[in-house]
């Protein structure tokens, strides 16, 4: 009888029920919402659907979906190796859950990362880019974004690594953030995550209010000339021309811009067609889940819900709002000097929500004047921010992680 009632207290004892802590609560109410607006709102539904849910069975407790810690510290000596750092995990915190092998052999490697920059180079067309490469400097002159963030989130105390983390939202490159701040502050990788893709899918409401604080009716009806067709030898060698000269420029960034154009060669040369749609379609599909799971796990109650995470999400805001800023103000600039040829909007595209942020500028031109198409104009700046945001990425890792 007695090892019967032991038996019944062992079994509610494990209940996650009465383990549950008002953290867990929390993270487990932010996790839904997260499901509400990607099904009921449709918000980048393809990551914040499986972040939201894995963020759920994060934080039911006992639930061992996750049982090694996210930014451990490791001996010197093996945090550069995989193999040494799962084995000194296991004998530290026992078996890992299913999540701690998604996050430490797919996100902390910065696999899926990758494998999402290879994808979306098969899914994006820079010819708009190629016709008109002065458009290009619009993309880098929304980088801007990057660096007011991450300097006001050095004023508020943030460290180098983590400001440089937090800073890279503002390059509106979910991607990217995910694989700086695996390798520079994975501590605070769920609130920077959150707040990247969050964002991006409000790109539609941050936008239009900037650009209208920055622009006048007149500069907004500003028609464009036609891009001039660009061939298929010039969209093959530019893939192959930007990873070798920002490789050897900036060799830190040779990871995330190589996979960008390895998948961009495989969609233009067009002998790979098999090869560039699985990139495109079955290895998006895959990694993205791994993406969402691996990047909901690390959205724990005892690391996510601190003052710095809502910090974080106020900074993103700062970091898109500056971005959009620092691209319509450079295309005034490139108005003024092509004597009001371009129309300075599609300087907001300059942040690399692509196609969302270019979306957004041909709809805003549409209101003011209906016949006015600038769609494949903002798509220059709009390609040329991912390169760009790749490209301070790079910088960051090779100032910060050297």
């Amino acid at each position: 009888m007695a090892g019967l009632v032991e038996s019944i207290i062992a079994f509610f004892q494990g209940m996650g029920l009465l383990n549950l802590s008002p953290g867990n609560v929390v993270m487990i109410a932010v996790g839904l919402a997260l499901v509400y607006l990607a099904i009921r709102y449709e918000m980048e539904p393809l990551l914040l659907l499986p972040i939201g849910i894995s963020a759920v069975l994060v934080n039911i407790p006992l639930g061992h979906l996750a049982n090694w810690p996210i930014a451990p510290n490791l001996p010197e000596g093996i945090a550069d190796n995989i193999f040494a750092t799962l084995s000194y995990l296991n004998q530290q915190y026992g078996p890992p859950g299913i999540f701690d092998i998604i996050y430490y052999t797919l996100i902390r490697t910065e696999i899926v990362p990758l494998l999402i920059f290879f994808g979306l180079g098969a899914m994006t067309d820079f010819g708009p880019m190629i016709a008109d490469p002065k458009t290009a400097l619009m993309g880098a002159a929304a980088q801007i974004g990057v660096f007011i963030a991450m300097l006001t989130a050095l004023a508020l105390g943030f460290n180098l690594h983590q400001a440089a983390s937090i800073g890279i939202i503002g390059g509106a490159d979910g991607p990217t953030t995910i694989y700086l701040t695996t390798k520079l502050a994975p501590e605070i990788l769920g609130a920077t995550a959150v707040a990247a893709y969050s964002y991006m899918s409000l790109v539609p409401l941050i936008q239009p209010p900037i650009i209208r604080a920055l622009t006048s009716k007149e500069e907004r009806k500003i028609r464009m000339e036609q891009l001039r067709p660009v061939s298929k030898r010039e969209k093959i060698i530019f893939p192959i021309v930007s990873m070798i000269v920002i490789g050897l420029l900036v060799p830190s960034a040779a990871p995330l811009v190589g996979m960008l154009m390895i998948g961009n060669l495989f969609r233009e040369s067009g002998v790979v067609e098999r090869l560039s749609r699985a990139a495109q379609e079955e290895l998006m599909n895959i990694v993205t889940i791994f993406l969402g799971l691996g990047v909901g796990s690390t959205m724990r109650a005892d690391s996510f819900l601190t003052q710095e995470t809502l910090m974080i999400l106020g900074l993103g805001i700062v970091a898109f709002a500056s971005a959009t800023a620092g691209g319509v103000l450079f295309g005034k600039l490139m108005m003024k000097l092509s004597g009001g040829r371009i129309n300075p909007m599609i300087g907001a595209a300059g942040v690399s929500a692509v196609p969302m942020s270019a979306r957004v500028v041909q709809r805003m031109a549409s209101e003011e004047d209906p016949g006015n198409f600038i769609l494949m104009h903002a798509m220059g700046p709009n390609v040329a921010g991912v390169i760009g945001t790749a490209v301070a990425a790079g910088v960051f890792l090779a100032v910060l992680a050297g």
